[in-house]
């Protein structure tokens, strides 16, 4: 499954949360490797361990949740070994997150500027000559105006507020950035403007890209492989057109039945129905294997399943 010289490694990952019953698994033994240069999407409904994925690899899991297992590798370097300082300082520079809730994610009573400075400051003290230009050219690439460095995110459409939340991901141009479905509070619209703002970056930038989110629509668009997750596994992994035209597991072809924008011109079942459909078809593979989910398979080139 791995890339040649893949930018990033994820091995055995396992991150759980604590409960009232006893510690619960989000991630469970994950592995998936990213290209230099590649979108991988990473799909999957709320729970399957996506997010929780993103902030392990980030460094971000805070009690009561912790991360179990594994090895994370960026460039070799094996994040897990990092602690305080030396952790901080791979984040924005190495590896950056474009988070799912940009009016959470900004400060509501600094100018956008400002913020963008600060990350700047903070990782590159060298870069603080020709900050303003710096700063508007950054929001160039994401398709704003210089003036919006002086706007506060009130001032702001949700569509820009996104948008800043990505000039600052790439500030310090780091090799992977981490999108955390950054349209999911978007109209269709804005959506797409905001997926085709990220497409465009990651090309000029040549950075690696794991897009998360449930829209297997925006995936179809954006990403070159796909890796769907049920119960903080991988069930199905691929290159994207593989994954939607022959999906091979009967989660993944239910989750692309589900999809309206994804129709093959019969009427896509609803999506509640079609998941509650694909957790029961997920649910009797689980019982084929002993222990849950067989381990992933190879169904052809770069294609693996997780099917008995």
């Amino acid at each position: 499954m791995a890339e040649r010289d893949p930018v990033l490694v994820v091995e055995q990952l396992s991150v759980s949360y604590g409960s009232p019953e006893g510690r619960r698994l989000a991630v469970d033994e994950l592995t998936f490797s990213v290209g230099h240069g590649e979108i991988f999407g990473l799909v999957g409904e709320s729970g399957s361990g996506k997010s929780s994925t993103a902030f392990a690899i980030l460094g971000l899991i805070k009690p009561p949740g912790r991360v179990d297992g594994g090895r994370i590798l960026l460039g070799g370097t094996n994040l897990r070994e990092l602690h305080g300082e030396a952790l901080r300082a791979m984040r924005w520079r190495e590896m950056s997150l474009v988070p799912q809730g940009a009016m959470n994610a900004l400060n509501p009573v600094m100018r956008v500027g400002a913020q963008i400075r600060d990350v700047i400051e903070t990782h590159d003290r060298a870069g603080r000559r020709g900050m303003a230009d710096r700063i508007g050219s950054l929001l160039e690439s994401v398709g704003l105006t210089p003036q919006v460095a002086a706007s506060y995110p009130h001032e702001l459409s949700g569509g820009m507020k996104q948008r800043v939340c990505v000039a600052m991901a790439i500030a310090l141009e780091p090799r992977l950035i981490i999108a955390d479905e950054p349209t999911s509070a978007l109209d269709v619209v804005v959506q797409r403007a905001v997926a085709e703002t990220i497409r465009s970056v990651q090309a000029r930038l040549g950075a690696s890209v794991i897009l998360i989110g449930h829209d297997l629509g925006l995936q179809a668009q954006l990403v070159d492989r796909l890796g769907v997750m049920y119960r903080g596994r991988l069930v199905e992994v691929g290159p994207a057109r593989e994954l939607f035209h022959h999906p091979r597991h009967p989660y993944t072809e239910l989750l692309v039945r589900s999809a309206p924008s994804i129709g093959t011109g019969v009427g896509a079942e609803s999506l509640v129905g079609a998941a509650a459909r694909a957790r029961e078809l997920a649910d009797a593979a689980d019982r084929l294997a002993v222990g849950g989910l067989p381990p992933l398979r190879p169904m052809g080139p770069d294609h693996f399943a997780a099917l008995p």
